[in-house]
């Protein structure tokens, strides 16, 4: 049974940086995208970034040239390195993989942008 786990979030100031971690357990992920949704309160969830199993990345207009995501397949961790934050990054963040036909998500993590 996959399971993730998310790890890094809390309180960053305006202008910082912040590393979240998504790791995963049984089952290995080589072959598979994997993506970093956040959802801030009231609204709905949103993709952040994806990294496929080829490196190749995309990211969502609001966090191109701050945000890049990363995988160490070795330890089958994901990364997602958050710079430059802006009080919008606000959000809990969540890891997702899709193995067909089932979306597996982390528990999310709280990452708060404030002075």
């Amino acid at each position: 049974q996959l399971q993730l786990v998310e790890s890094g979030g809390g309180l960053v100031q305006p202008g910082g940086s912040l590393r979240l971690s998504c790791a995963a357990s049984g089952r290995t992920l080589n072959y598979y995208a994997i993506t970093w949704f956040r959802q801030a309160p009231g609204k709905e969830r949103e993709s952040v970034a994806t990294v496929f199993s080829s490196g190749t990345t995309t990211y969502a207009d609001s966090v191109k040239g701050r945000f890049t995501i990363s995988r160490e397949d070795p330890k089958n961790t994901t990364y997602l390195q958050i710079n430059d934050a802006k009080s919008e990054d606000t959000a809990v963040y969540y890891c997702k993989v899709t193995i067909t036909p089932r979306n597996y998500w982390g528990q999310g993590i709280q990452v708060t942008v404030s002075s």
